[in-house]
């Protein structure tokens, strides 16, 4: 079990280290201005993922819940001055960073579930239901109520402490 796990955090980490050489994960300088922009464009995904929710139109509201979570992830990011342009490594970030594992796991299922319902066709085994959509709607709810904690506790000490274990990866 041991020698797995230090197989992943390689794996991981030889991940991350090669989304930086290629510029797609680096240190910037925080800004609220894009936090509150990615924060706004979160609120208005889990205004459509509700309306299509009501509306039955189950796929799209599991996409735009699952967008509404992502859009909040970027905005802590960049709130604490990392950019990344990779859904996995911003998943994993949240995970490495800030500990994270509950969110962590929600997102990581979520975009999962996102991609099989968006890029398959609907079988038995990859359904469409409302219960599924309730749900990813509900885990938005609660990665978003989570996650915006996180971004309202942050400070210069806590985001150098950040700083600090991104330039340790």
């Amino acid at each position: 079990m041991l020698l797995l796990e230090g197989s992943r955090s390689f794996m991981t980490r030889k991940f991350l280290n090669k989304l930086k050489k290629e510029e797609k994960l680096e240190l910037v300088e925080p800004s609220e201005e894009i936090c509150n922009s990615y924060s706004e464009k979160s609120a208005n995904c889990m205004k459509s993922a509700k309306i299509l929710l009501q509306n039955k139109l189950y796929e799209n509201s599991i996409g735009m819940s699952y967008y509404a979570m992502y859009n909040l992830l970027l905005a802590l990011l960049f709130r604490t001055g990392i950019k990344c342009e990779n859904h996995s490594g911003s998943i994993l970030l949240l995970k490495l960073l800030f500990g994270e594992n509950d969110s962590h796991k929600m997102i990581f299922d979520a975009k999962k579930e996102r991609i099989d319902k968006q890029y398959y066709v609907t079988t038995e085994r990859n359904e469409i239901t409302k219960e599924i959509a309730d749900e990813m709607f509900n885990n938005a709810e609660d990665f978003i109520l989570k996650t915006k904690i996180v971004i309202k506790k942050l400070n210069n000490d806590s985001i150098d402490g950040l700083h600090e274990k991104f330039r340790a990866i």
